[in-house]
């Protein structure tokens, strides 16, 4: 694995009135990426295994990958500028000759860890982002409890 870089986990998705806020981290910090409804609910369904009567983009990404003989091996959260952040996808092909090639990949992280969860690939974030962003653990738990609403926050981001 890559040095500088630390495994993240989806915490939870919550509905904004502007789309989702997806809380993502580890045990030590959880930090918000706002990510439009559809995402939003893309990732939910990834996480509890629902499956669409007709496939999503995010299937056909992953229908396609399939077709190709490739598959998401990780995603790295690599960059944060003026609150926009920025990842990379990281796609392992193998021929039938067992000859593999490594993509990496420029896209969304909301896109990004929507396939990751339907995926199960594995989500990393920099250090240098990771230092970057603020801890909404507090936040993420009176959600959790009922005191308080979701973040609102403007659809940059994501």
């Amino acid at each position: 694995m890559e040095a500088g870089l630390l495994e993240i986990y989806v915490k939870a998705v919550i509905p904004t009135s502007g789309g989702s806020a997806v809380f993502i981290g580890n045990e030590e910090k959880v930090f918000v990426i706002y990510v439009d409804q559809t995402v939003g609910s893309a990732i939910t369904m990834f996480q509890k295994g629902l499956v669409k009567e007709r496939p999503q983009t995010h299937d056909l990404l992953a229908n396609i990958l399939l077709a190709l003989g490739a598959k998401v091996e990780r995603v790295i959260i690599n960059d944060l500028k003026e609150r926009v952040y920025f990842a990379r996808l990281i796609i392992v092909a193998e021929n039938e000759i067992s000859e593999r090639k490594i993509l990496e990949i420029d896209a969304r992280p909301s896109d990004s860890i929507a396939v990751a969860t339907q995926q199960d690939a594995p989500i990393f974030i920099s250090h240098k982002v990771w230092e970057q962003v603020e801890d909404m653990s507090e936040v993420l738990r009176r959600i959790e409890e009922g005191s308080d609403p979701a973040p609102e926050e403007p659809m940059e981001g994501h």
